[in-house]
């Protein structure tokens, strides 16, 4: 698996800052969309959504839903901060944080959302095991990714695997080490996006004494 680091997160993404809606805003929309339905059937109190970006999502969880987005882009935040003016009945608030060292005490949220995330944080299992740490027992975490494996997409992994540094993502990222080799309860995973590009994995946080 190719390696990414913090730099390159900050980097890529200062780049992307200004130009991320139109280049991934349709195109992994319906992830987004799919992913905010089940939060809608959830109706968690308190939601966490690791890598907020700009804040495309904002605007569909539930208005009495506490919401706390964490981004390690100043710049993707500061395209939040315009999504986050609409007054609603739930907190609101974003922050600036390494996924991978959060800064919330253990079981502070009944919902995690990881849209488009997991590939591209420099240690997949240290994020892992911070959103199941902050995450309450039993909680819902719900990750949007790609996954490699699917026939269509097979050639432009290959293809962008060289590019992985200069883009900022793991092209290669498999399901059976990623997703099942934990010991959370996988409750639903449904393709999104065209062509299955990626899929929404909803889970159980179970944790063990």
């Amino acid at each position: 698996m190719s390696a990414v680091s913090q730099n390159n997160v900050i980097t890529t993404y200062r780049f992307y800052a200004p130009i991320y809606d139109r280049l991934f805003g349709r195109v992994l929309e319906d992830g987004r969309r799919k992913m905010c339905r089940l939060v809608e059937r959830l109706r968690p109190v308190d939601l966490l959504e690791v890598g907020v970006g700009t804040g495309l999502t904002l605007h569909r969880y539930p208005a009495e839903t506490n919401i706390t987005g964490v981004d390690l882009s100043q710049e993707m935040l500061d395209k939040a901060a315009g999504r986050a003016l609409s007054p609603r009945a739930g907190r609101l608030e974003l922050l600036r944080m390494d996924a991978e060292a959060l800064a919330f005490p253990d079981n502070s949220f009944d919902c995690v959302a990881v849209p488009y995330v997991l590939s591209v944080t420099p240690d997949p299992d240290r994020l892992v095991a911070e959103i199941r740490r902050v995450c309450k027992p039993d909680g819902h975490i719900l990750i949007v990714n790609h996954f490699s494996g699917s026939g269509f997409w097979m050639f432009f992994e290959w293809v962008s695997s060289r590019l992985a540094d200069r883009i900022g993502f793991r092209s290669t990222f498999h399901y059976a080490e990623h997703i099942e080799r934990h010991d959370w309860q996988v409750v639903s995973v449904q393709n999104a996006n065209a062509l299955g590009l990626s899929k929404l994995v909803h889970l159980r946080n179970v944790k063990h004494a």
